[in-house]
């Protein structure tokens, strides 16, 4: 007999990107079968992954009962994100890509970020992790743990970090979410993707709140078998704040730059 749901978020699509990792993906949906997490429906949408891969996605697919999205050239994380959106049928989704491994705080964190979502219609994006280097920098208290991003263009607000309210590390978001602030860039980097779809979230005042206690909810594992496809940025800022006058003026570049960006493109 099958065991009871410790949480059944049946109003939920849960949305797996897939590149070449799929003993990650493996452990992804294994981690939420033994914490009993489970949603209305789970899709992977695969970015053309050599052979191997794709054979276990096929097993992996009769194992965990997922509903596959495949394509013949590699589009990026931007055609991926795009296509798992167009196949959802639930009100809500919610993302995470296929190296990350839940903890046992998830299944908490999930239903109180759900009932916030679903209960007032002022949040946009409900989140669930970021880099220990990355957290957001301006936050405001809201209940259950989850802070609101507070967004200011004023130079006082001096953290490149500000524009990074939207992230496509784990969140929630609703099933409309592209009808308002536009699908995902297509045929691009991976990071371009994710700062495209920043700017379009803050150009059209979107609303996130954060899960306060992040790092108890994902761990984000590479091996050097199923390795990382993004930069690290996060490995260059660690060796930077050894040196700050160069740390100070690389985070003075960031600014700079992401701040020309958001004006220039709002």
């Amino acid at each position: 007999m099958d065991k009871k749901p410790i949480l059944h978020l049946n109003t939920t699509s849960l949305l797996i990107t897939h590149y070449n990792r799929s003993e990650s993906l493996s452990i992804l949906l294994q981690r939420l079968e033994d914490l009993q997490i489970k949603f209305f429906e789970i899709i992977v949408s695969d970015d053309c992954s050599i052979d191997k891969h794709l054979t276990r996605l096929k097993s992996l697919q009769k194992r965990f009962n997922f509903t596959l999205l495949t394509t013949p050239k590699n589009k990026g994380l931007g055609a991926s994100l795009n296509a798992l959106h167009n196949h959802a049928t639930s009100d809500y989704l919610l993302y995470i890509q296929e190296d990350f491994v839940p903890g046992k705080a998830l299944a908490a964190a999930l239903e109180k970020g759900h009932q916030l979502l679903h209960t007032d219609p002022q949040w946009d994006l409900v989140r669930f992790y970021a880099f220990p280097w990355a957290q957001f920098p301006y936050q405001r208290k809201f209940k259950d743990g989850f802070n609101e991003l507070l967004f200011r263009i004023s130079p006082l607000y001096n953290s490149h970090l500000k524009f990074f309210v939207y992230s496509d590390h784990p969140h929630l978001k609703r099933k409309d979410f592209t009808e308002k602030f536009g699908p995902y860039m297509e045929n691009v980097k991976g990071d371009v993707t994710e700062q495209t779809m920043c700017r379009n979230f803050l150009k059209n005042n979107g609303k996130a709140l954060f899960f306060e206690e992040n790092q108890t909810l994902f761990e984000h594992e590479n091996t050097e078998e199923e390795p990382a496809y993004q930069r690290n940025k996060g490995s260059l800022t660690m060796k930077l704040k050894s040196f700050k006058p160069i740390y100070w003026t690389y985070l003075q570049f960031r600014l700079i730059k992401e701040t020309f960006s958001y004006v220039i493109n709002a």
